[in-house]
């Protein structure tokens, strides 16, 4: 049973886009429509090739932020404020899946690319509020982005996470990588599954409630 295969598991880190909230509610979609603004302003470039260079740079540096300030110099804490003003309306709330985490034994956290307030705002919206132990972003990571290996040693170190007890829920497979190297267990969410698969993903789930409700009984 795959329960049997997280009976160790006493943390447990979900990323937040596309895996606290279904990629259709789509509100990556507008993120980048921000990041691709805010590209074309700073750098005085068109509105396609700052789309063009914020797609090289999240797949060069993890993501368009680290590619900014890495080749630019960006000022990260204004350009977060500004790409996670969006809509959140298309967000719904889930009870089912507040009741599914809130039934795992031990502590939960989040850890994302995106802000930490964005992050609050995201889990306001589907009604997960004051269910998870903490909440971490790319500002706790030193702006280090996942898949870095710094990034995730930074914030497990700071949530004191033992990583051979730890479980990862992402919906980016590269996200995976590191954790998976740390001896974690690693969760794929997405409609589905990689092909072929790859040997740092322990399990896929493209229904992260029903997931979390088998590994509970």
């Amino acid at each position: 049973m795959v329960a049997d295969q997280f009976s160790h598991v006493n943390t447990w880190v979900f990323d937040l886009d596309n895996t606290l909230y279904p990629p259709e509610a789509a509100l990556f979609a507008q993120i980048e429509v921000k990041m691709a603004d805010w590209v074309a302003r700073e750098l005085g470039v068109s509105l396609e090739a700052a789309n063009a260079l914020r797609s090289a740079y999240w797949r060069d540096y993890g993501t368009t932020l680290s590619g900014m300030m890495a080749k630019h110099g960006t000022d990260p804490l204004p350009y977060l404020t500004y790409v996670h003003d969006i809509d959140f309306s298309g967000l719904q709330l889930d009870a089912e899946l507040k009741a599914a985490i809130t039934a795992l034994p031990g502590r939960k956290i989040v850890y994302t690319n995106g802000s930490a307030p964005y992050a609050e705002r995201v889990l306001e919206a589907r009604g997960l509020t004051g269910i998870f132990n903490a909440v971490y972003g790319i500002e706790h990571a030193k702006f280090h982005p996942k898949p870095l290996a710094e990034a995730f040693d930074t914030v497990l170190t700071l949530d004191g996470v033992a990583p051979n007890t730890a479980a990862m829920f992402e919906d980016d497979p590269r996200n995976l990588k590191v954790p998976h190297d740390l001896g974690m267990k690693t969760v794929y969410v997405a409609p589905t599954p990689l092909d072929p698969p790859a040997p740092h993903i322990h399990h896929h789930t493209d229904n992260l409630s029903a997931f979390l409700r088998a590994l509970v009984g």
